[in-house]
Order: structure tokens, then C-alpha cells, then sequence
């Protein structure tokens, strides 16, 4: 059963709300957490591997590898055991019948609002790891210079919901998004 995108508390798809810099209401999913403990750990971990295996091997190197080494495994404690957990915090989203806001970041936060007329394409886009864990993030074109707004880390299925209501809520705006 597809959830209803209208629905509270973590839908995301609502009406009532003029357009303009307003927060979002809706959190990412927890699973999202998860997700980017993952992505956190994947170039880091690996690179941090590799280089204590350098520095085990090559002993010559083993002075100042020790100290990438310990910079490397700094940086991806960070980004597994605090960055996932402060994005997940930030992280806010909303799609109206007038424009979808994104709240994301963790250390620079965007905010940002796409006006439902500017609007070029909608998408539920899901990479290997979200079809694992049940997540999407729904990518949203506008003709802004700025570039798509994205908002991962939602349920596959609230992602698909909004995808699909927003494509139907645009082909009804006039103009050419532009």
C-alpha cells in the first residue's frame, strides 16, 4: 500500500502554506541515518585502510604516515558518528501545492524554496543502497542556476507518492518553468 503523501506527520505533501521562506515540516526518514553512516564510511574507511596498510609495509614512511593515518580515522569518526546524526536533525523537507522547501546540510545549512511554476522535472531517484534500505531521494529540476533541489533520505514510497503529485500538480501550472 502506497502511504497518502497529504498525510501527517511525515508525508510531506501539503496545501495550505503560501510560498515564501518557510521551514519545513517533514523529517527524513531515521533509516536516512543509517544511510550516511554508511556513505561516511565508505572513501574514508577504505582510503584510511589502505593507508595504514602503506604504513605497516612501508617502513621508511611510517613517520609521517602515522599521522595521515590518525587524520584520516578523525575525519571518518566525524562523518559516522556525528555528521548522520546532526544531518538528521537539520535535515527538513515540504511539497505544497505552491513550491517544495529543502532544509538540508550539517555544517552549512541551504535552505531553499523552488516555486511550483519554476518546476522543471520531478524524480524519485533511488541508488543501490537506498533500493537495500527502502529509500529515495526525490530530485526536483528548476530553472534556477542553482541546480535541483534534493531531499534524500525519504521513504521510497512517500518519495514516489510526492514525485508523482507534484509532476500532476505542474503540468497543471501554466507557463514554460523559465
Amino acid at each position: 500500500m502506497t502511504p497518502d503523501p497529504t498525510a501527517e506527520p511525515d508525508g510531506g505533501v501539503q496545501s495550505e502554506r503560501a510560498v515564501g521562506l518557510l521551514p519545513p515540516r517533514h523529517r527524513v526518514e531515521r533509516r536516512a541515518i543509517l544511510r550516511w553512516m554508511l556513505g561516511a564510511v565508505a572513501f574514508p574507511g577504505t582510503l584510511t585502510a589502505a593507508v595504514a596498510i602503506a604504513c605497516v609495509v612501508w617502513e621508511a614512511a611510517r613517520p609521517w604516515l602515522v599521522v595521515v593515518v590518525i587524520a584520516l580515522a578523525v575525519f571518518t569518526a566525524v562523518g559516522v558518528l556525528i555528521e548522520p546524526f546532526w544531518r538528521y536533525a537539520v535535515h527538513r523537507w515540504e511539497a505544497t501545492d505552491d513550491a517544495v522547501y529543502a532544509l538540508t546540510g550539517w555544517i552549512v545549512r541551504e535552505w531553499r524554496v523552488a516555486p511550483i511554476s519554476r518546476i522543471q522535472t520531478v524524480d524519485a531517484v533511488r541508488g543501490p543502497l537506498e533500493q537495500v534500505m527502502g529509500l529515495a531521494t526525490l530530485r526536483v529540476t528548476t530553472a534556477s542556476s542553482r541546480g535541483a533541489i534534493t531531499i534524500g533520505g525519504l521513504d521510497s514510497d512517500v518519495a514516489a507518492a510526492a514525485a508523482e503529485r507534484l509532476n500532476a500538480i505542474t503540468q497543471r501550472t501554466p507557463g514554460d518553468a523559465t
